[in-house]
């Protein structure tokens, strides 16, 4: 008698409607950055204090209400500001399934008139330039943790052209050893927000003292560090810590040299590195090609503010009047 093996295939488990919607939330809570939630979050609470202290109901929102909020808050604010109070508000009813009250002609109106009349020109920082970055390279405490970290952190992030968010999210493993310098992988950025991956690179400089390459590989051989985050706290007693350092630490870096160089730190943040990179690049005559490369711009419309701080006092009438 021969006989059989019978095989019993048990079909895979299909995921619950529970488990799916709890997989889709993810998807959702990942479609934006986490900065951009908290500031729509602000914004939202602060239109439903508003309409609590003036007895009205912000969900729904009747447009006038919304209106009238928008006009209130331009009295003391940018009208970038209040164009993205009007986002937070809309993004709130659509959460709730509900239209937004910001689609109506009244709010649409208010709004226009907020911008015409208040401008929507940028509140940019200054650039640093090479000599302006070399200073607050001068200032770094050659001798303390500190003084390395942020002397690693001011050449890379102007000869990088970083973001602030790409700089604190370098890790070790994003660094390629190179001929000549070092390559380094983004894995997520402001223009790649689906993480297919962009570079940057970073060569020798020209001065030991001023080489980013150096300076990064200085600061990685100080603290030991191998792995995960580059850019890490260092507390005042001089003790290293272990998360990431955050955005704001390095505008406060580049707020503290500068005001130890003898700049006004109100003028100067952490974009002042990446615009400089981009003004004394264009003044070196880089061309738009090069400096995209770099910086990641998606065109050169893009860059075209930095080409004119670039040349501002460069092609000048005012050089020709023989005063």
């Amino acid at each position: 008698m021969s006989s059989q093996v019978i095989l019993v295939v048990t079909p895979p488990l299909l995921p619950t409607l529970d488990e799916l919607v709890d997989e889709a939330r993810g998807y959702l809570a990942a479609a934006e950055a986490v900065s951009t939630r908290r500031n729509y979050a602000t914004d939202w609470r602060a239109f439903v204090a508003w309409c609590a202290a003036h007895g009205v109901t912000p969900l729904p929102a009747e447009p006038e209400v919304v209106a009238l909020y928008l006009t209130d808050y331009a009295r003391t604010h940018k009208a970038s500001t209040v164009v993205r109070r009007a986002i937070g508000i809309a993004k709130a009813h659509r959460r709730a399934g509900l239209l937004s009250p910001t689609e109506h002609d009244s709010v649409r109106l208010v709004l226009a008139g907020i911008r015409r009349s208040k401008g929507m020109a940028p509140d940019q920082k200054s650039p640093l330039l090479t000599d302006d970055v070399v200073a607050l390279v001068d200032t770094c405490d050659p001798g303390s943790l500190a003084g390395a970290r942020d002397r690693a952190l001011l050449l890379v992030g102007f000869m990088g052209a970083f973001r602030r968010s790409e700089l604190v999210a370098l890790d070790v493993e994003d660094m390629e050893d190179r001929p000549e310098g070092l390559a380094l992988n983004l894995r997520r950025s402001k223009v790649d927000q689906e993480g297919h991956g962009r570079r940057k690179v970073l060569v020798y400089g020209s001065a030991p003292t001023t080489c980013p390459v150096i300076a990064l590989r200085a600061w990685l051989a100080r603290t030991g560090i191998t792995e995960g985050p580059v850019f890490r706290p260092v507390d005042r007693h001089g003790r290293l810590g272990a998360r990431r350092l955050s955005g704001e630490a390095v505008a406060d870096v580049v707020k503290r040299a500068a005001h130890a160089a003898g700049l006004d730190p109100r003028f100067f943040a952490g974009h002042s590195l990446r615009a400089g990179h981009v003004t004394q690049a264009k003044r070196n005559d880089a061309t738009d090609l090069e400096v995209m490369s770099q910086t990641h711009h998606r065109s050169a419309e893009s860059i075209a503010g930095y080409v004119r701080e670039a040349d501002l006092f460069r092609h000048t009438s005012a050089k020709r009047l023989g005063l």
